[in-house]
């Protein structure tokens, strides 16, 4: 049952860990992770040539730029930068002589890396005009692709036949004066680093972005303060908007900032600068821990109880919630939905069905207890008369010196209640393993003035002690069916009640009806009777009224939800009438087979039908 249970909750963790829904969780983990595993001391090779919003109003708006660039550009590079990624759009020709003054500008620069980006709906690259075209070194395309946060770029994109690199990645092949990119299913090469790109995830990497904001000069400082420029020695330069109103790619970072796109791809070439990349976990990682976790929660509840099993699931659970932390400082990225979710998932199905097992073995202990209680109230109970019999008895043979005839009844009256305590003891037995399950009843046919008969006799003895009266109805010929010394022992105990709550000098009646293939015997008292609450328990063991308690007639309560059973297990059913101060009725209602014939017994008891003190 429990090893069912957990499987369905490790299928359940693998599918739900495979939906769009997990896959936004599993960012907003690594948001988390990165966000608070950032460290300082970030040497930037990069640097920001920044067209802000000062920038904007000095020049007297974006209609101007490439005037502006065409004469800030020759500053810039004087610096000697190691390349130029220019992250503007230069698809159209504009004034000539700016054009041509901007294309000399990229002449003086080394290694200039011009953007490209895909328009009309992705269907086709939009590039910059043949004259910048020419005075490049590379072309780069500047899709960032936000699933909503910069988590990761591509570093390829490919539409209508044409392929580009991203510009970051181009930048950073030329400020190594590297050849080619190399390329592998799993990987990318430039020069001497390798990249973990491969080609499952369209080669893209996740970016690491730097603790503090990358270095930038605007193109107004440039242009007021030429030695502005030399931060740029050394560096890459990214050249693009960072003014809110004329950038169009503002992007969320897992920071929680919001970053320009020339700023996203500086990052990018910072994180590919310092090759230190975090790749993805294998497809299989996460499905093999939810699978460890969740057998080792079901493990720990099946074999450990108590403090122990939550210590160890404490345990666990930590060693689960720490594992992607762990991973992620090796720079592993394993989303962490699927083994969360399969880990409480297990842990709560597990410790369900280990408190409600333990409860029900709880239970059960708590239930044989109460049995074997039972049954020593039993024995003091119902054993105290027979016992009693044969102590005097033996004491009073031990004591005195008898003749043969006295001895001879002692010894008869020794016997005869040993043999009661002896059916006591097995009809008990009988009656619980019955209840239990453990025995199948007595199937044997017997007839109804038998049982009924030697109940009466029993309970005569005990109404003569007090002067009552016994009225006994004509007994119907016919059978019953099931274990006669269970029902002779269940017909003498509501007779034996029935005169021990009676008062002295009162009348007990016994009735028998036929009817629908079922008896109906009637036991009619004249005692203290019972209220409606009574009525509700009178078969609950160990349950007494209070007029019973107060009336100091001793009892345990157990009589009669050992009748109750006895008859239950013969398909019958017990009916109670009581009305306080009035008496009460107790009828067992029995699967009865007639008879046509009235046997000798029958007619025997038929003509004893009242028996007077």
């Amino acid at each position: 049952m429990l090893s069912g249970l957990l499987a369905f909750c490790f299928v359940v963790a693998v599918l739900f860990g495979w939906s769009r829904a997990a896959t936004q969780l599993d960012g907003q983990a690594y948001d988390w992770m990165f966000a608070t595993s950032q460290t300082a001391g970030w040497q930037a090779k990069s640097a920001l040539l920044a067209i802000d919003e000062a920038s904007l109003i000095e020049m007297g708006g974006a209609r101007n730029l490439r005037a502006r660039l065409a004469e800030v550009l020759p500053r810039v590079c004087a610096a000697k930068p190691l390349a130029v990624a220019v992250d503007l759009m230069l698809s159209t020709d504009e004034d000539p002589k700016v054009d041509a003054a901007l294309a000399a500008a990229f002449r003086k620069c080394p290694s200039v890396v011009l953007g490209t980006d895909i328009v009309r709906k992705d269907s086709i690259w939009e590039e910059p005009v043949a004259d910048f075209r020419k005075v490049a070194a590379a072309l780069g395309h500047v899709h960032a692709d936000p699933d909503p946060v910069s988590r990761r770029i591509p570093l390829e994109k490919a539409v209508a036949g044409k392929r580009y690199w991203a510009l970051a990645l181009e930048a950073f092949r030329l400020s190594k004066q590297a050849g080619p990119i190399l390329e592998t299913p799993d990987d990318l090469e430039v020069g001497l680093t390798k990249i973990p790109a491969g080609r499952a995830t369209a080669r893209s990497v996740y970016i690491n972005y730097v603790p503090a904001a990358i270095p930038q000069v605007s193109l107004k400082e440039v242009s007021k303060k030429p030695e502005a420029a030399m931060l740029f020695s050394g560096k890459v330069v990214f050249v693009g908007y960072t003014d809110q109103s004329a950038a169009r790619d503002r992007l969320m970072t897992p920071m929680g900032q919001l970053m320009t796109g020339v700023e996203i791809h500086a990052n990018l070439f910072e994180t590919l600068q310092q090759g230190e990349f975090v790749q993805d976990a294998a497809v299989s990682l996460p499905v093999l821990l939810t699978l460890g976790a969740v057998v080792g929660m079901g493990l720990i509840f099946a074999f450990l109880s108590g403090w122990i099993a939550w210590v160890a699931t404490f345990g666990l659970l930590s060693v689960i919630h720490l594992t992607p932390r762990w991973l992620f400082a090796s720079e592993t990225f394993l989303g962490p939905t699927m083994l969360f979710s399969g880990t409480w998932l297990a842990t709560i199905v597990a410790a369900s069905y280990h408190h409600f097992v333990i409860r029900g073995q709880w239970k059960k202990s708590e239930a044989d207890k109460s049995r074997y209680q039972q049954a020593i109230h039993f024995v003091t109970h119902e054993m105290k008369t027979p016992l009693t019999a044969i102590q005097g008895s033996s004491e009073i043979m031990s004591r005195y010196k008898l003749d043969d005839e006295k001895q001879k009844q002692f010894a008869q009256m020794i016997h005869s209640e040993s043999k009661r305590l002896g059916s006591m003891i097995q009809t008990f037995l009988d009656v619980e393993r019955l209840a239990e399950g453990e025995m199948e009843l007595k199937q044997e046919p017997f007839a109804l003035s038998g049982v009924l008969l030697a109940s009466l006799e029993r309970a005569r003895v005990l109404a003569e002690r007090k002067e009552m009266t016994m009225n006994v109805g004509a007994i119907p010929a016919g059978q019953l069916k099931g274990d006669k010394e269970l029902l002779e022992y269940a017909f003498y105990n509501l007779l034996n009640n029935a005169v021990k709550y009676s008062p002295e000098r009162t009348g007990i009646e016994c009735l028998c009806t036929v009817e629908g293939g079922k008896v109906r015997v009637a036991i009619r008292d004249q005692g203290m009777g019972m209220d409606a609450v009574d009525l509700k328990k009178i078969f609950d063991r160990f349950y007494r009224s209070k007029r019973a308690e107060e009336s100091g007639i001793s009892g345990t309560g157990i009589g009669l939800s050992i009748v109750n059973e006895i008859v239950k297990q013969h398909q019958g059913r017990i009916d109670v009438e009581s009305e306080v101060g009035a008496g009460s009725v107790f009828t067992v209602v029995l699967p009865f087979t007639p008879s046509a014939t009235v046997d000798s017994e029958v007619g025997n008891a038929n003509q004893r039908t009242i028996i007077t003190r």
